[in-house]
Order: structure tokens, then sequence, then C-alpha cells
């Protein structure tokens, strides 16, 4: 993770479907706010440094590295916590947790935010003004953010024995508890286009790191997307 070797093949093995998911740390590394631009930051680069993926089938586009990169904050992780029977795709009886976004902000600056069926996070004006659209428009709380709607669009995810030991009452618990499952059974090959098991290889002396015998090296990025362009930091 601090060796100029292994971030760079960390790169490579995320767009080659070895490295199945995104995600933040909670105090270290991790920026969360981050998660979802540095992604496609990262899909981008990819695209300019090695080229279209071999598994492309149209002539144009890039859908299939979109699907793979995609996948990796959505539906893998949800699957590999255990709780993709809830969240992680939109799919009838899951959670109706959706971001809208208009295509030209797409990763950097939702549109909309919606949390369990409400509008939970939404550009709106001034709340004296007698139109919405009255400046400053800026991003904020609707009404899925405020009072009892929280608890009743949301939920902790929890072992399933702790719902059968009624942990909501002994807590006295307002929100609901929904149960993980599958976490111990689950393989590389539920991993939505990002299945990819290759044999890795670290040179103890040199930290190169080697994907089926060959080096996994890209140069350092020198300029990403979605970046002081739009949020002028």
């Amino acid at each position: 993770r601090i060796r100029s070797q292994s971030i760079a093949a960390e790169d490579i093995l995320h767009d080659l479907g070895a490295i199945a998911m995104l995600g933040s740390d909670s105090q270290g590394m991790g920026r969360i706010n981050e998660v979802i631009c540095r992604t496609w930051q990262l899909a981008s680069k990819m695209k300019d440094q090695r080229g279209r993926l071999e598994e492309e089938a149209t002539t144009s586009g890039d859908n299939e590295r979109i699907k793979r990169y995609i996948a990796k904050y959505t539906i893998n992780a949800a699957r590999t916590f255990g709780i993709d029977s809830f969240v992680g795709s939109l799919e009838p009886g899951k959670m109706a947790d959706v971001v809208l976004w208009r295509p030209g902000f797409f990763g950097i600056k939702p549109e909309l935010v919606v949390k369990g069926g409400f509008i939970a996070w939404a550009p709106m004006g001034d709340s004296a003004a007698s139109l919405m659209t009255c400046e400053p428009v800026k991003m904020r709380p609707q009404w899925g953010a405020f009072g009892s709607a929280q608890k009743s669009i949301s939920a902790c995810f929890v072992n399933p024995l702790a719902i059968e030991s009624g942990l909501s009452g002994k807590l006295g618990l307002t929100k609901q508890l929904l149960p993980t499952k599958g976490t111990r059974k689950i393989s590389k090959e539920q991993m939505l286009y990002n299945t990819f098991c290759p044999n890795i290889d670290v040179n103890a002396q040199t930290f190169e790191v080697f994907v089926d015998g060959k080096l996994a090296h890209c140069e350092p990025a020198e300029q990403v997307p979605l970046a002081q362009r739009y949020m002028l930091r």
C-alpha cells in the first residue's frame, strides 16, 4: 500500500477484475465521500493507459469496463457483506435506494438521492423563496432525512442469531434489523464482472508485482477527470 510498485499493481488488478471491490477505510487512508469519484478516475486512467478491454463486444464505447467498475462499489460489496438480498442493485424486493445523476456530472455531483423510496437529498433553493429554484441552489436534506422517516427507510444489518434472540427488543431499537447471509460461502465466481483470479507473485527484493508472469505496472496519473474543475479543491 505504501510502495509505488504495489500501488501501481493495484490499479492494474482492478482493471483486470482481479480485485472485485472498492471501499473506504473508517479512520486510515480511506475517504468515504470520494469512493465513487475515485472509482471513475481509476477507470479513466486505465482506459488511457491500457486501452479498451478485450471483453468489449461493441465497436465503440466502454460498456464492459463501466459494468466492471460500477459492480465494485455496488453488488459485489453487498454480496461480500451478505446483504445483497436487500441492497446492491436495483431489483424488485430490494430497498429503493437510488442515486440519480445528470450525465455531465456523473460520479462527482449527484442530482437526487432517494433512500427507501423517499427523497433524502436534492438541490434546493432558498427555503424562504417562493420557488424552489431561487438561488442560492445547493444540496440540502429532504423529507427522507428528517424525523421518523430516517429509521423507517434504513436498517441495521446483523447476524441472524441476533434477530432470533430478540436483540431489537432488548435494546429498544426503532430501526429495523435485517439478517446477513452467505458470507462464509462467497467465492470469486460470484463477483460480478470481476471474476479474474490470476497467479500473483511479488519480488521480495524489488517489490515488483507480476500477474500471470507479466509485470503489473502503470505510470502515475498526471491528470484525472472529476477533479478541481468540478469541486474547486
